[in-house]
């Protein structure tokens, strides 16, 4: 009896976690010091069953002492006993099994865990919705396998090997990375950059739609990492719900959305290079952070992304903040905005991460937005050839260069939409004598938009911006 008193008395004068800049340190996931081979990410959060689920990653199913973890309101954290150790940044709400999908497992919404083991042993990338059967739902791997599952008996089937669909590049790293279904279609993103993408000698990145009846289609063979959109817009479109797609090229990053089932394409700059190569850029996301707003990560710039698209055209994206860091995912619970990490690999010591507790507006205290890119990059253009879209909202300093070979000529009109309803307007002709030209904004000007139109043929132009 009296065993017992001291115990409840213990628990009663437990301190609850201390926390130091938002993070918990007793929420931090390590990979075993001694032989550890691998990182140690948080790839994927989602709050369920009245807890947050959190799912670790190793790289390449190497390594052991990551899993599923549950996090309770009163901040408690444990390994869940259904916890698999592998590479998984998979997340989906399916509403019609009233389930949550983390990883490999499946949590009911009393909050019990199922796996489904045939999926264990694969690197998953994404869960998204079946485009017929409801209580079907898709997976794709990192190797590009896809595969369907039923949600009830748990029995998988793989579908494709997208590298056999989409006209694989021999000898590319295989680095498929995320998927969405929406307006009738399935998206899938891969995001192979190396050399030989940088030096302009091979296009192993793939950005690719299936109707579920027709053959795989390639939209894009430049790498891209992310493909999001509203979950509850499901399989078929309504009220202007787009689909957003983030990739890149050798100019600058790329925006595609598809509205009403027509893709539209633009162009973001870059905050810093350390994110251009496939496996830096993982893994960047679209997520509604809170009811009806979207945040975007993109090559280490947040930005805020309209919820809907009105006639087409997009308009309303905006900068928050630059950083460094790596956000696997984000979102809310219990009143905090929660980040996931993958902060520390074998490189520097024992592998480790954790979670960012905050509030969202304190991306808004990050860096101030800053960033490069272009349009054209050692591209020859015809007299009338007109650029993609390409940011100017959000950003301080803003710059454009033009470069041509030394002792050519050739002159540019540079054009902006100030609000983003399509409506173009010259805004200044640059002519770049001897092979160079620039151009500073004033501090005070900007536009939503901004594109450049040739006003004479030339050869390995390039053209690029620089805000700061």
């Amino acid at each position: 009896m009296l065993s017992s008193l001291l115990l409840a008395v213990a628990i009663q004068q437990q301190e609850p976690p201390q926390a130091v800049n938002g993070v918990f340190p007793h929420m931090a996931v390590r990979a075993p010091g001694l032989g550890s081979n691998s990182e140690a990410g948080i790839g994927a959060l989602i709050p369920w069953a009245d807890k947050l689920w959190a799912v670790g990653y190793v790289a390449h199913i190497r390594g052991d002492g990551l899993g599923l973890y549950e996090i309770g309101s009163d901040m408690s954290f444990r390994k869940h006993p259904a916890s698999v150790t592998g590479t998984f940044a998979n997340r989906f709400v399916h509403w019609n099994s009233s389930s949550a999908i983390i990883g490999p497992h499946i949590i009911s919404e009393k909050g019990v865990v199922r796996t489904f083991e045939e999926l264990t042993k694969h690197r998953l990338a994404a869960t998204s919705a079946h485009l017929s059967d409801p209580m079907k739902v898709y997976f794709l791997t990192m190797e590009g396998l896809f595969f369907e599952a039923h949600t009830g008996t748990l029995e998988t089937k793989e579908l494709f090997d997208l590298t056999k669909e989409l006209d694989w590049a021999k000898g590319a790293y295989l680095h498929f990375k995320s998927m969405h279904t929406g307006q009738g279609r399935v998206i899938v993103t891969n995001n192979t950059y190396e050399e030989p993408e940088a030096e302009g000698k091979r296009l192993a990145g793939r950005l690719a739609e299936w109707d579920g009846k027709s053959a795989w289609k390639i939209l894009e063979r430049n790498p891209f990492i992310e493909v999001g959109g509203n979950q509850a817009a499901s399989i078929n479109d309504y009220f202007g719900n787009p689909i957003f797609a983030l990739g890149w090229d050798n100019s600058s990053a790329i925006l595609r959305v598809l509205y009403k089932g027509e893709w539209t394409r633009y162009r973001l700059p870059v905050g810093s290079q350390s994110w251009l190569h496939t496996w830096n850029t993982e893994w960047m996301r679209i997520r509604q952070a809170s009811t009806e707003r979207y945040l975007m990560d993109a090559f280490g710039i947040f930005y805020e992304l309209p919820n809907l698209v009105y006639g087409g055209k997009l308009w309303g994206i905006k900068p928050i903040s630059s950083h460094q860091r790596i956000v696997p995912d984000f979102v809310h619970y219990n009143g905090y905005f929660v980040m996931a990490s993958d902060q520390t690999d074998r490189a520097v010591g024992q592998p480790q991460s954790g979670l960012y507790w905050g509030n969202v507006d304190d991306l808004w205290s990050y860096g101030k937005p800053s960033g490069f890119g272009g349009v054209w990059t050692h591209e020859s253009v015809k007299k009338g050839a007109v650029s993609d879209p390409y940011l100017m909202n959000g950003f301080d300093g803003k710059s454009v260069h033009f470069t041509t070979p030394k002792g050519t000529a050739a002159s540019f009109m540079i054009e902006v939409d100030p609000v983003g309803d399509g409506t173009w307007r010259d805004y200044r002709q640059v002519d770049a004598a001897d092979g160079y030209s620039w151009h500073t904004f004033p501090q005070d000007y900007s536009a939503q938009w901004v594109r450049i139109r040739a006003l004479s043929d030339a050869v390995d132009v390039t053209v690029r911006f620089i805000y700061s």
